[in-house]
């Protein structure tokens, strides 16, 4: 019963801040400003990014319900709120106000963040934490994106 009550609680925090961040990056993908850039041709199609996300935070929640109920410390809460404020700035930083450079060392910091969760906690959730890998490889595709748009635009 425990695991479920934590579960629901990092699927509404996780959800919230794909909720704020949809909020913070206004049209998105659907802005002007976007649709003019010079993007990646490896660029994924816009649904793939909502159907993305939505499997990412998923495997994200069981992931952290595991590693919080492993490890119920304010370390592991302190870092999962810095990687929810670093996702959540991602969007207002690149769409919203358009610094793409900026948004560019916020998606690597994340990136590393998340990086650093699989590797720091390997030991205490072993096969489990495969849950994160999604999230990681996503976030390598994402900072390519915004690498690529940074150095041609």
């Amino acid at each position: 019963m425990r695991f479920f009550r934590v579960l629901i609680a990092f699927i509404v925090l996780n959800f919230g801040a794909l909720g704020l961040g949809a909020l913070f990056m206004g049209k998105g993908a659907q802005s002007a400003w976007y649709l003019e850039l010079e993007k990646a041709p490896w660029t994924p199609d816009g649904w793939v990014f909502g159907a993305a996300w939505t499997l990412l935070m998923i495997c994200f929640s069981v992931y952290m319900t595991f590693l919080y109920l492993k490890r119920p410390t304010n370390t592991v809460f302190i870092l999962f709120m810095i990687q929810f404020i670093l996702n959540i700035s991602w969007n207002l930083l690149f769409f919203n106000q358009k610094l793409i450079d900026f948004a560019l060392v916020n998606i690597l910091l994340l990136t590393v963040m998340v990086a650093g969760f699989f590797i720091s906690y390997l030991k205490d959730l072993k096969g489990k934490s495969i849950l994160i890998l999604p999230y990681f490889i996503w976030l390598c595709i994402a900072t390519s994106l915004n690498l690529y748009i940074a150095l041609y635009n």
